[in-house]
């Protein structure tokens, strides 16, 4: 038995920050790991689709070089290659968070754990006892009932990334982030794609803005869209996989991807066994994601906050913080930003339009249309940024649409963090051209000065 000041179960995003913050705070620490030191993230989620993604805009760029006065062609997609250059990105993080771990004299347990007491986890017959217990074991693709997952022609984002071959048509059952980057992924690869989604708009997260600019653009690039019907089955044949609507309608496809959400890894694990209370498979926790038992604490994917790797970072450093008596803040998930990788990227960070109106602010919003903007301009991108905000008070939320709008954000979350105004963030100067002097022009706009927009 070894005992350690604090014992982490999962090294994915929640749990390395953990595990790296504790060590660095003088804690003595061991992270335990199944699978690979990263998680989802670095290995089965962020970083390939992003990859993936990347290769797609490469090819895009390639279709419609001549509209830039470039002589170019698009010819084909090598998958291998493709793969190789993600597998190689993902590879390279590896090999430098394993490093750090190292670096940091934290003891790293290769596989699977089990909490047999509230202060202690076993792993291949060994106890590794903790003064506390950080719980970080991520999340898995869900699926619908009756829908199995044969890893070939009905498969997860897992399968999906890693697929050898560009298929001819794909139905894509799900329009959040993942069903949206895959389907702007494959439609650039020159797969025949289909969304189809229950809810009457993708990315329902977003502020509905951001859903119908999304959409107008997912059509201009010709993909398919079908929201507001449900799924109700499914069937395979050698020729694809037929799907029928609850309408009654029907779609057929080579391949067809379930991405309609993950669900946390929490059974079989042995937190029911010690009392650790939770909701629909999900682990309750304070503002300080503490559980019920005093001393285990749980962070990420498996806690019922955003299913993002920044937010499990976050709630992992908090949580290594804490325990060093450093007291931090609790995270205010309002201000976590989020983006949407497809093409055009959906970004955001605060509250929605409809959400602003429910908590009762008096709500006044304006839109600035990147046609205005000289750098989405030469990009070719169209799209918008969308401010959400109090009546005489603060930014209370940022909604974004274009190509690499995500880069924006880093203003924006400081913008709706730090309760800027309007005329706050309109005195500052963004330099030109670039896709920022948009989020100025919003502001200037909203604050009754607008420059290169009708006011």
């Amino acid at each position: 038995m070894s005992d350690f000041d604090l014992v982490i179960l999962g090294g994915g995003s929640g749990g390395y920050a953990a595990a790296l913050r504790g060590a660095q705070l003088g804690l003595s620490v061991a992270l335990i790991e199944k699978d690979k030191l990263g998680g989802t993230c670095l290995h089965r989620g962020c970083i390939p689709t992003k990859a993936l993604l990347h290769a797609g805009e490469i090819a895009d760029n390639s279709r419609h070089a001549s509209d830039f006065g470039v002589n170019a062609q698009f010819i084909s997609m090598d998958m291998a290659a493709v793969n190789a250059y993600k597998d190689g990105v993902v590879s390279k993080l590896h090999k430098g968070l394993q490093g750090l771990v190292k670096s940091r004299n934290i003891t790293y347990v290769e596989g699977t754990g089990r909490l047999v007491s509230p202060n202690s986890v076993e792993v291949n017959g060994t106890k590794y006892t903790g003064k506390n217990v950080i719980l970080a074991t991520g999340s898995y693709p869900r699926t619908l009932p009756g829908l199995e997952i044969d890893g070939t022609q009905i498969v997860t984002s897992e399968e999906a990334m890693k697929f050898d071959y560009v298929p001819k048509s794909v139905i894509v059952l799900g329009g959040g982030v993942i069903g949206c980057e895959f389907a702007s992924v494959w439609n650039s690869f020159g797969s025949e794609v289909t969304i189809v989604e229950g809810l009457p708009r993708l990315v329902a997260l977003e502020d509905e803005s951001s859903s119908k600019l999304l959409e107008r653009a997912f059509r201009k690039r010709k993909i398919n869209l079908v929201t507001g019907v449900k799924f109700a089955s499914a069937v395979k044949s050698k020729s694809g996989v037929t799907i029928t609507l609850e309408d009654g309608t029907t779609h057929t496809a080579d391949v067809l991807l379930v991405a309609v959400g993950r669900g946390p890894v929490t059974s079989g694990i042995g937190y029911e066994e010690q009392g650790i209370a939770m909701d629909r498979g999900y682990i309750t926790v304070d503002e300080k994601c503490r559980t019920n038992i005093p001393g285990i604490w749980a962070v990420g994917d498996i806690i019922p906050t955003l299913q993002l790797a920044h937010v499990g970072f976050a709630e992992g450093i908090m949580v290594a913080e804490e325990i060093a008596g450093l007291n931090p803040r609790a995270i205010n998930y309002d201000g976590v930003p989020k983006v949407t990788y497809s093409e055009p990227e959906v970004a955001s960070v605060g509250l929605s339009t409809a959400v602003a109106k429910e908590r009762g602010y008096d709500v006044v919003e304006i839109s600035y249309d990147l046609a205005g903007n000289g750098k989405a301009n030469i990009l070719k991108t169209a799209g918008s940024i969308k401010l959400v905000a109090q009546k005489n008070g603060p930014i209370l939320g940022v909604h974004m649409v274009g190509s690499r709008v995500g880069e924006l954000l880093a203003e924006a979350q400081l913008i709706f963090n730090w309760e800027a105004d309007a005329s706050d963030v309109a005195q500052h100067i963004h330099a030109h051209p670039t896709l920022s002097e948009a989020m100025g022009e919003a502001h200037m706009a909203l604050a009754g000065k607008p420059l290169h927009a009708h006011g």
